[in-house]
């Protein structure tokens, strides 16, 4: 055995050390230093120095079990069918599920680089020894099915990351105040109410976003971070879903995916809709009808030089490529020249709502300066008398939230009115309810699954516009 060990060390050492460095170059948060350390710190004395580095060389996830497939059952739960929810997971999801902290992208290039490795539950049965592990593990595709009792092997050098990774730091009273924003929490999902102003999710130019600051305030008693399930535009507020665990999410995925296929296969009929989603939008001017469908294709075009690029209705499909968009919409009321809209989006499109009030009812709404702008060229704010109102000015002013955000000004009686967008009302079927049901029996039945209904006020600007135009 001394004698094999020195060729056999080299071609552990030589193989791995090409890929381990091309992970860390594409994960800045990884210390190469401690990942080699980590994976080739051996013993110098002693026989049992291969047998250690051998051992020492992978990070064994635990053994395979079946499943609930949450893509089955969100479908299951938007048509009300039932359905087997237990079905065949691959090797990407058990890893994904077994280690929620590793960036996916970091664990899809483990496999495309063919460094992971699963040991048979059928080959398991055969005692090999610690000498004949090498022999039982067999390289695994990220798309391979999975086993009951498989286990799946990662290289070691995983281990380190969740020691080097970032966490988002908040003070007590940023904290207090995402936790503020909170309208329901279950086993499966939170339901907050997004400000107006807070990007939902991180991108270039954006230090703090909603789902980053959620990950700090919301993951206290659970492993996982909560994770977004559908989006809302950064100046827009109100009802926003978090799946608190992976399983969850899918399920929240596929119910949201559900609605948009059947309003796509023009099925609008309420028997269909568990997701219903009510969106309340100032708007300048008033549609011809009290209420109706919208069912118009939207497209990407791109302005200013390629600069950048903006959403708008599709007249001809040949032309450029569009999807489907439909929403219903009804009047609430209208006052001085303004209307109040209730909005329904069938489909989850970008900017739907806001591309449909603004090129296809003709009345585009308030503080929407990117479909818009022409409309708000010789804007007039509307006179606002209440003294109550303006004795509270100064105060309002004064008032600092966290995260620099501003929820009073911005109503229709100043100079540049805010985007007076807000998803108000939604009604969802009780995920976690479905969840405990699928664990008793894979076959239950969700026609009379409960439905959980949540209600999030106007932001303090949109509430006092409403407050302006109230006869």
């Amino acid at each position: 055995m001394m004698m094999v060990y020195p060729t056999l060390l080299g071609r552990v050492l030589l193989q791995p050390s090409r890929s381990i460095s091309s992970l860390c170059a594409t994960t800045p948060y990884i210390s190469t230093v401690r990942v080699l350390q980590s994976q080739y710190n051996t013993s110098t004395k002693g026989q049992n120095h291969y047998e250690n580095d051998k051992r020492g060389k992978w990070f064994t996830l635990p053994p395979y079990t079946s499943t609930i497939n949450g893509s089955v059952l969100g479908k299951a739960l938007s048509t009300r069918i039932p359905a087997k929810s237990a079905s065949e997971t691959t090797a990407l999801k058990w890893v994904l599920r077994c280690c929620p902290e590793l960036p996916r992208n970091l664990v899809q290039k483990l496999f495309r680089l063919r460094q992971v490795r699963r040991e048979s539950s059928v080959m398991e049965s055969c005692n090999l020894g610690d000498q004949g592990q090498e022999h039982r593990l067999k390289r695994v595709a990220a798309k391979d099915s999975m086993d009951v009792g498989d286990r799946i092997f990662l290289p070691i050098s995983v281990k380190a990351l969740p020691a080097e990774k970032q966490d988002c730091h908040c003070s007590e009273e940023e904290t207090n105040f995402i936790r503020g924003l909170e309208l329901y929490k279950d086993d499966a999902i939170i339901v907050v109410n997004k400000p107006p102003g807070m990007p939902v999710q991180g991108g270039i130019g954006i230090k703090r976003s909603l789902d980053e600051l959620s990950a700090s305030c919301f993951s206290s008693d659970y492993s996982e971070p909560p994770r977004l399930v559908h989006r809302l535009d950064r100046d827009c507020s109100g009802i926003l879903v978090m799946g608190r665990t992976q399983t969850s999410a899918t399920v929240l995925h596929a119910i949201f995916r559900e609605k948009t296929l059947a309003a796509s296969n023009d099925d609008v009929g309420d028997k269909r809709r568990i997701l219903q989603r009510k969106y309340w939008a100032l708007v300048i001017g008033s549609p011809r009808r009290q209420k109706g469908l919208i069912s118009a294709p939207l497209g990407k075009v791109v302005v200013d030089n390629g600069k950048s690029d903006r959403i708008t209705v599709v007249e001809n499909s040949q032309n450029l490529s569009s999807q489907h968009a439909v929403t219903q919409y009804r009047v609430i009321e209208s006052s001085h020249g303004f209307t109040w809209l209730e909005l329904s989006p069938l489909t989850g499109r970008k900017h739907q709502l806001r591309v449909h009030c603004a090129e296809v009812l003709g009345t585009p709404i308030v503080g929407d300066y990117k479909y818009a702008w022409q409309a708000h060229r010789n804007w007039k704010q509307l006179p606002w008398s209440n003294i109550e109102d303006n004795s509270n000015e100064k105060s309002r002013s004064e008032k600092i939230l966290p995260f620099a955000l501003d929820l009073d000004s911005g109503g229709i009686s100043e100079k540049h009115p805010r985007l007076h967008l807000h998803c108000k009302q939604m009604v969802l079927p009780d995920v976690s309810k479905a969840l405990q049901d699928v664990h008793l029996s894979s076959d239950y039945d969700f026609s009379q699954l409960a439905s959980l209904k949540f209600d999030a006020p106007l932001p303090p600007y949109m509430k006092r516009s409403w407050d302006i135009l109230r006869p």
